[in-house]
């Protein structure tokens, strides 16, 4: 299973009394293949890949192209989940 896991922003706020900070993590996942591979013949078919794997290593070419159907990574659909955590939940 191909995971990624992005930190997208890391908020403070002050005010006089206290400090308040939370921090939002992305965490994205290429799931099953969509592309229709029948489209040139006027037809709807798709290969039946179940999860993108990248062909390479991660900061490669190859890692946006899938081993299993060949197809560049956009085909796939994309699942994100989104985490907030406050400032108890991670070291500061």
């Amino acid at each position: 299973m191909t995971k990624h896991q992005l930190i997208l922003k890391k908020d403070d706020f002050y005010d006089d009394n206290s400090k308040n900070s939370s921090l939002t993590i992305r965490t994205v996942r290429y799931k099953e293949c969509q592309k229709n591979h029948a489209a040139s013949v006027g037809g709807y078919a798709v290969d039946g890949c179940r999860e993108f794997m990248p062909c390479g290593e991660e900061g490669t070419p190859g890692s946006l192209s899938c081993a299993a159907c060949g197809c560049h990574r956009n085909f796939h659909r994309r699942e994100v989940e989104t985490e907030v955590a406050s400032d108890s939940s991670f070291p500061s």
